[in-house]
């Protein structure tokens, strides 16, 4: 793990000298497993290594553990495909560690050595960790030996315990959009006992119309060690409310930042997972970890859309599914005719609200044994380990009509769809079983040159049931299995310069979220409806890494870590979302190759008074592939109709569709990403900071075939200042967004046509107000908090 902060946490009265932490590129060590114990030095890990920690969560005051990774990792950047602070994506290298069901994840997370990414969709959750409980993390390359997901890398979170921290700290903040929250952070230790908890809760009115978030979330810690030994239980518990308002189109923007486009959208989330886990040694030599686990999850959506109701053109009077005439729409409600159909003037314009749930229990355990015997008089770490993850879910869905009123907000008529089959309820069953082994020996075959090797053995069962009886088509039993090798080397060229390479293998087994709508002649409502449960194959990565690390340490504490690296990640059979002809619906399918390589430069320099840091990325992301893919939306002439092909007269009224080719760019991920900040003591007492973010533009999703022009670049400045009043007593202030720049974070596209028509109930636009059909989620505003901070 990363070298943890002083057992007690820097007083408030800030010392002459600046303490940066254990945040450096080339100190501290690296886990060579998820499971504590089996850490080597970072100078022996043949990979890139980025970092955060609790340092870096206080001085930039961010309550939201990706954007630490944003600002000290060069190949990070956020992504927010949800437009709500505590539903961002984290994308390294271009793979995606995402909350949102349907994006692919790339990424596997562990926390204190429990796997995080939820049984269904694989989505980590991170508005479940309160800031103040995290220790470090850390984010590495492909590495098998950290199982399924790990196809782009690992995440791994470090939490605090009463070892690691000692005292107590209020930690109280206010300001922009409504914000207040409040956190208690306690530690204490006896020497062979330690108990350690987290509270907090945020209140945020959000930055846009209905967007408002409620987080509570908690964290604690009871630990004991001696004799060679050391256990902690601990729990961690959320209940989360948040207004996601995604994305907009951009004239509506236009006329208001806060606008939003079909509501309500909010989520409501909860966790309860409680996790065991152990050291002991059993010699000078050999020991023994282990962890165990169980998590409770549950979610609730509701998502406001525009209906894919229309009137059906052979059956006039009542209404059909979109593009469907021989599909009528059958609802249970007011309004509703004997027969179960509806009735075309019902409203208008019709819209619906469709309402998803999930209920997990997932438990799991994990062990393994390190050995540090010397091997053939060379050192040597060798460990041998073996998981277990079990996850049962039950998958609700279903839609109910509404008529909209002003700001796009759909109000609900009462009438719930119980037919055709695409957006009949749903009412599922997954069980998920994941099994693993795994190895890793790292050998110093001279005091210079470190050899690695590892491999892990990856099979997965996921079962899909139908609990309706209903729908048969998608019960599924899909088993998925594959050995991943790795092997990488380090050399110290001479002190303070190390080389490494490594070439890695790992898997990612297609989530019950994706089996279940993989079927291109079944789409479903994403995210809401499951269809069908054809097969699709596993994602499997061929990552090489190169490159170069060093450090350097001068008189008076100075210090500078600096570190260049290659990395070339090509995924086979990776599987990506298609929208479908209808509007609105889509599928998953695997679309042959994709490509993510790139380099990654950073450096951090730290003396008495300063911290100085910056990192850069170019992360080329590529389909190695071409196909057709349906692109409904897709403004572009470049687009065609699906049936007759390109060159031909194009029907705005049949579905349509583009050529992707071999070499365009994937959607979302920007090719240039730089950070930069600093942290000035300007007295023994004030401390001042700067933190800056920019990404150039990226390509919208939905113009696979890169057709469009891209969603622009940005640049962003935070500050931040903290003056120590007393011992005790610690004032601070945070500007994010200084210059209040207006950039988007995601963009796609929607339907003018139907968008038009519920532009009607909206007296800010009016009837035919859209004509762009670009779509971006909107990056917050100029946003200030000031705060105070308790300690003892």
């Amino acid at each position: 793990t990363p070298t943890p902060p002083p057992a007690e946490p820097p007083p408030l009265d800030t010392p002459a000298t600046y303490q940066p932490g254990e945040g450096g590129i080339d100190s501290g060590t690296v886990q060579m497993s998820p499971v504590e114990g089996s850490a080597v030095s970072i100078g022996k890990f043949p990979g890139a290594v980025g970092r955060g920690n609790a340092e870096d969560i206080n001085r930039t005051g961010y309550t939201y553990a990706p954007e630490v990774l944003q600002q000290t990792v060069p190949g990070v950047i956020i992504e927010d495909a949800q437009g709500n602070v505590f539903q961002r994506n984290l994308q390294y290298r271009g793979f995606e560690s995402s909350p949102v069901n349907g994006v692919p994840q790339g990424l596997a997370v562990y926390q204190n050595g429990v796997r995080i990414n939820e049984s269904f969709g694989d989505i980590v959750n991170y508005d479940f960790l309160p800031d103040n409980a995290i220790d470090g993390m850390t984010i590495i390359g492909a590495n098998p030996v950290f199982g399924l997901n790990a196809i782009g890398g690992a995440v791994t979170i470090f939490m605090r315990d009463g070892f690691s921290y000692e005292g107590a700290e209020l930690d109280v903040r206010g300001g922009s959009f409504g914000r207040y929250q409040g956190a208690l952070t306690v530690g204490h230790n006896s020497g062979s006992w330690g108990g350690f908890l987290a509270l907090e809760g945020i209140h945020d009115n959000g930055y846009r119309d209905f967007s408002a978030s409620r987080i509570r979330r908690m964290y604690t810690d009871l630990g004991a060690k001696g004799d060679g030994s050391e256990f902690h239980l601990n729990f961690t518990g959320a209940a989360n409310f948040v207004g996601v308002t995604a994305a907009a189109p951009v004239q509506l923007l236009a006329l208001d930042w806060s606008n939003t486009f079909t509501s309500p959208q909010t989520t409501k989330n909860q966790v309860a997972m409680t996790s065991l886990n152990g050291n002991i040694d059993v010699s000078p030599t050999w020991s023994l970890q282990g962890v165990g686990y169980y998590r409770w999850f549950k979610q609730s959506h509701v998502d406001g859309n525009i209906s894919e109701a229309e009137e059906c053109t052979g059956i006039p009077g009542v209404l059909c599914l979109e593009g469907e005439d021989d599909e009528l729409l059958i609802g249970s409600g007011p309004g509703v005719n004997p027969n179960g159909t509806i009735p075309e003037d019902i409203t208008d314009p019709i819209g619906s609200l469709d309402n998803t749930s999930q209920l997990a229990n997932s438990w799991g355990i994990a062990g393994q044994a390190v050995s540090k015997a010397p091997l053939f008089n060379l050192g040597n770490q060798f460990l041998i380990g073996a998981s277990y993850d079990h996850g049962n879910v039950g998958y609700g869905a279903s839609s109910t009509l509404g008529g909209f009123a002003p700001k796009f907000v759909v109000t609900s008529l009462g009438i719930e769809l119980l037919g055709p089959d695409e957006v009949s309820p749903r009412d599922l069953t997954t069980i998920n079983d994941y099994y693993g082994i795994y190895f890793s020996n790292t050998l110093d075959l001279t005091t210079d040159l470190t050899l690695t090797v590892g491999g892990r053995y990856n099979f997965a069962r996921v079962q899909i049931i139908d609990e309706t009886g209903t729908a048969p088509q998608l019960n599924g039993d899909n088993t998925f299995q594959r050995f991943n090798p790795m092997v990488g080397s380090t050399y110290l060229i001479h002190p303070g310069l190390t080389l490494y390479a490594s070439y890695a293998e790992a898997n990612r087994a297609p989530t019950p979220a994706e089996l279940a709508c993989a079927d291109p002649n079944f789409p479903c409502l994403l995210e809401s409806f499951l269809t069908a449960d054809p097969p699709l194959d596993q994602v499997v990565s061929h990552t090489w890494e190169l490159g170069l690390r060093g450090k350097m340490i001068g008189n008076s504490n100075q210090r500078l870590e600096w570190s260049a690296g290659l990395f070339h990640a090509l995924n086979s059979d990776d599987i990506i979302t298609i929208a479908d002809q209808i509007s609105g619906r889509g599928y998953f399918d695997n679309v042959g190759d994709t490509l993510r390589q790139g380099i990654e430069i950073g450096a951090r320099y730290t003396d008495p008074r300063w911290l100085l840091y910056a990192n850069y990325a170019l992360v080329d992301a590529t389909f190695q592939s071409s196909f057709v893919i349906a692109s409904p939306n897709n403004p572009s002439p470049a687009a065609f109709n699906c049936e007759d092909g390109p060159g031909t007269p194009v029907d705005p009224d049949e579905p349509l569709c583009v050529q992707v080719n071999s070499g365009d760019t994937i959607p979302g991920v920007p090719l240039n990403r730089f950070k930069a900040g600093f942290d000035y003591l300007i007295t023994p007492q004030w401390r001042f900071g700067a933190d800056l973010v920019a990404a150039s533009s990226q390509i919208f999703f939905g113009d696979e075939g890169n057709d469009n022009a891209p969603l622009a670049g940005y640049a962003k400045v935070d500050l931040h200042t903290f003056y120590d009043v007393t011992e005790n007593v610690q004032l601070y202030g945070l500007v994010y967004n200084l210059f209040n720049s207006e950039y988007g974070l995601f963009g796609n596209f929607f339907n003018l046509e139907a968008a038009n028509e519920a532009s009607e109930a909206n007296p800010a636009t009016g009837p035919d107000f859209f004509t762009n059909a670009r779509t971006i989620t909107p990056a917050p505003p100029l946003t200030a908090y000031a705060g105070m901070k308790i300690h003892y």
